[in-house]
């Protein structure tokens, strides 16, 4: 049986532990931080994502814990409504996805999903690695040391593996000029299944609260632009006084959600970036996720590429009989247009939401029907093949 050890227990990584171990691998999902992180920005699933979580069976779990978010209002600083979305727009695919869910929540129902069957060691990480033609040697920071078929980096846009095998993150990450962050807060806001969010155009500032399943709660978000970002994103309390200096003097209910930052224990703030790379695979060492093709989460379907891959990814290995050249250059094949055009969606909104420049030229008009196509690429521009005749544990 081929031992394949993962990095990342977030969502890609316990996504692509599913189906590898539903194809037969014996699977080790290593994990640095001592427990599942709650909390964090709603993730959605859109397109052929759902069809994704349908052959996972998990599509009425992942349902009943979703948000029941009915729709958003941009609203401008007296809160008066300026514009309305629902989930239900493009059927279920709009702005407001009918499949929201917190990323802990999601992140939780796919460690309970497979950890009967995966292996799943927290607190600890992969300190070196040495592969031969046969294998990859694993040295963890705990000391211990093991033998794997492949290992696979599924630990995010700060990836410790992408650094250690492939080179620095400068070469790999784009910055896009925004940094987001997210913390729950008391639902004092009387939110009912409608999010509410402000935009300062003239700064690029955005702060709003969403909705959760926790009616008492709620979800904090806010946006604002820097040009470039160096507080370490292991580092809380400067991300808070980052994000207080930031939003300093805006107005509508920005600074009665800012009070709420020191006592949440979910805080995250980061840069809003994507990920490129010429290759994702380096012999029989692989990143996934936003390891290797984030889109960043002004795309909306970071956690799409994050699901549609695994089960592309476990699927191209199995067919290859578990040899990873062949298998990682067809999982690329068919993942690397999906993979642009949502990084295209990313950096547009990103974009989108720049500082105005009071000198600039209007832009020209949009091109509806190429913006159309290009919105239809990135939901549903990947083949699913039903990969027949191949082990799966659960039929």
């Amino acid at each position: 049986m081929n031992k394949i050890l993962v990095a990342g227990a977030s969502i890609a990584g316990p996504a692509l532990a599913h189906w590898l171990h539903r194809r037969g691998a014996e699977v080790t999902v290593v994990e640095r931080s001592p427990e599942l992180r709650p909390g964090g920005q709603a993730v959605d699933a859109r397109g052929v994502t759902k069809e994704v979580i349908r052959r996972m069976g998990l599509d009425a779990t992942i349902r009943a814990a979703c948000t029941d978010t009915a729709g958003a209002y941009t609203v401008d600083v007296d809160g008066n409504v300026v514009e309305t979305y629902s989930a239900e727009d493009a059927g279920g695919d709009g702005f407001i996805a009918d499949i929201e869910i917190l990323r802990g929540d999601l992140s939780q129902i796919l460690y309970d999903d497979t950890k009967d069957g995966v292996e799943y060691v927290f607190g600890d990480r992969i300190s070196e690695l040495t592969q031969d033609a046969d294998g990859v040697d694993v040295t963890f920071a705990s000391g211990s040391a093991r033998r794997f078929d492949l290992v696979i980096g599924a630990d995010g846009l700060h990836s410790a593996l992408r650094g250690m095998v492939f080179g620095p993150r400068e070469q790999f990450v784009r910055h896009l000029g925004l940094v987001l962050a997210f913390y729950s807060v008391p639902n004092e806001f009387g939110l009912d299944r409608w999010m509410f969010e402000y935009q300062d155009k003239a700064t690029a500032r955005a702060a709003g609260v969403r909705p959760i399943k926790d009616a008492t709660q709620a979800m904090a978000m806010f946006t604002f632009p820097a040009a470039d970002f160096t507080v370490d994103y292991r580092d809380i309390e400067g991300q808070k006084r980052l994000l207080r200096e930031q939003m300093d003097g805006m107005g509508w209910w920005t600074q009665r959600i800012l009070k709420h930052a020191d006592d949440t224990p979910d805080f995250y703030l980061d840069q809003v970036a994507q990920v490129k790379m010429d290759s994702w695979s380096k012999g029989r060492v692989s990143v996934f996720g936003d390891a290797a093709f984030s889109s960043s989460p002004m795309s909306g379907q970071g956690t799409g590429l994050a699901l549609v891959g695994a089960y592309l990814l476990a699927g191209e290995l199995a067919a290859a009989g578990w040899d990873p050249e062949p298998a990682f250059a067809a999982f690329e094949a068919r993942m690397r247009p999906y993979v642009e055009a949502n990084q295209e969606i990313g950096s547009s909104h990103a974009e989108s939401r720049a500082v105005p420049q009071s000198d600039a030229e209007p832009g020209p008009e949009p091109d509806m029907e190429a913006l159309m196509a290009l919105v239809d690429r990135a939901l549903n521009g990947v083949e699913l093949p039903d990969y027949a005749g191949l082990p799966d544990s659960r039929v």
